[in-house]
């Protein structure tokens, strides 16, 4: 730790952080949330929305381990700052593409540096973790969603004044870029963690596969949603191009609230109750979109579903942080890998599925989700509700 960061309180830590979060929420909703209007722009059918979106998780998953190597040998915050730049850039041009194969192409390199920021972001929310006694890290997730649902209410705005996503998507990462580049020096200076334990690199072991398990149920029901909610909004339950915006708002208002209040929650009764309970809201949710596709009801569902993968990730991740095996940025590579499995598969699946059959069986499909959550929960040891709150 440098002399600039000896002298930084956990607090000015916490909030340089958390500045970083939203910054990668805000950038991933930014693009989310205009997905409707880039697919009439390009006209996209369902099939081939679904082969664009697979390119995003790709790129993420073809570097991961190149992420890990990095993070072995450089710092979480270089790190984090030269995958904030990249995916501002990205942005923008994905903006401006002008045909089905630039988006592919675009997506593939957003997502490569989503993880970047992802793995960056989450090894330093962990070191500044073990500043605090109880848990952050559902807080800091919910920095995330927070910066997703104002993406989402400024894309409404947008949306009703009919600004194109090229304009939208230039101006937000010029803000990005400057917020990147005045905060960066207020996060930690982690030394590079080539001396950590074990590999730089592993899939999980015995102990982690569980939790890497309920990662890829809850990445693929948290990541269907970002993709598909709106669409299904609109084809399924309002075509009103508004209203769909409005329906991904409203999931991630439910998703940020979770987060906000999934800390305390967690050190009042456990790791295990708030798992098994976001599984059992992830399948009534989900069912109840599919069952009962009407505006109140529909908007209904979406508070339920995001409330149910609010705090999966953050937990899971936090434990992966206390592995005995691993460093923290080594284990939670292992955990993402399998973990983001679920966005590589589910998403573009969903859309294969819809275009032979229908969205609503799709979302009826991924709905089984929640109780397999729930099933790996009743198989993870009672002694993991205390390394939370410890």
């Amino acid at each position: 730790m440098d002399e600039a960061s000896a002298k930084t309180s956990p607090e000015q830590y916490r909030l340089a952080t958390a500045i970083f979060f939203f910054i990668s929420g805000f950038g991933y909703s930014t693009w989310a949330s205009r997905i409707p209007a880039i697919t009439r722009q390009l006209h996209l059918d369902d099939a081939q929305l679904g082969t664009a979106l697979l390119a995003l998780p790709i790129g993420l998953m073809l570097t991961m381990p190149f992420t890990s190597w990095l993070l072995s040998r450089y710092s979480s915050r270089a790190v984090m700052l030269t995958g904030s730049i990249i995916l501002s850039v990205i942005l923008i041009l994905i903006g401006f593409a002008g045909s089905y194969w630039q988006l592919i192409v675009l997506l593939l390199f957003f997502g490569s540096s989503r993880n970047l920021m992802t793995l960056s972001v989450n090894t330093q929310g962990v070191a500044v973790q073990a500043l605090y006694p109880k848990s952050i890290m559902a807080a800091f997730h919910g920095v995330w969603s927070l910066a997703c649902f104002a993406a989402a209410g400024l894309s409404i705005i947008l949306v009703f004044f009919n600004v194109a996503p090229r304009y939208q998507f230039l101006f937000v990462s010029m803000a990005l870029i400057g917020f990147t580049f005045y905060f960066i020096n207020s996060t930690l200076h982690q030394p590079p963690l080539r001396n950590g334990r074990g590999p730089v690199y592993a899939l999980p072991d015995k102990y982690l596969l569980k939790f890497a398990l309920i990662c890829f149920a809850c990445m693929a029901c948290e990541n269907t949603m970002y993709d598909w909610c709106a669409l299904y909004f609109q084809k399924q339950v309002n075509p009103d191009k508004t209203m769909s915006t409005v329906a991904y708002a409203v999931f991630l208002s439910a998703v940020t609230s979770g987060r906000v209040f999934g800390d305390s929650i967690v050190n009042r009764v456990g790791i295990k109750k708030v798992l098994k309970f976001s599984g059992i809201f992830i399948f009534f949710g989900l069912s109840f979109a599919v069952a009962l596709p009407f505006t109140v009801t529909a908007l209904l569902a979406y508070v339920l579903i995001g409330l149910g993968v609010s705090c999966v990730v953050p937990m899971v991740f936090s434990l992966a942080g206390k592995s005995k095996n691993m460093s923290s940025s080594s284990a939670l590579a292992s955990i993402s890998t399998v973990g983001y499995m679920g966005f590589i598969i589910i998403p573009p699946l969903v859309g294969y599925v819809s275009k032979a059959a229908s969205l609503r069986l799709s979302f009826g499909i991924v709905a089984l989700f929640g109780p397999l959550i729930v099933y790996l929960v009743s198989k993870i040891g009672d002694e993991n509700d205390q390394k939370i709150t410890t």
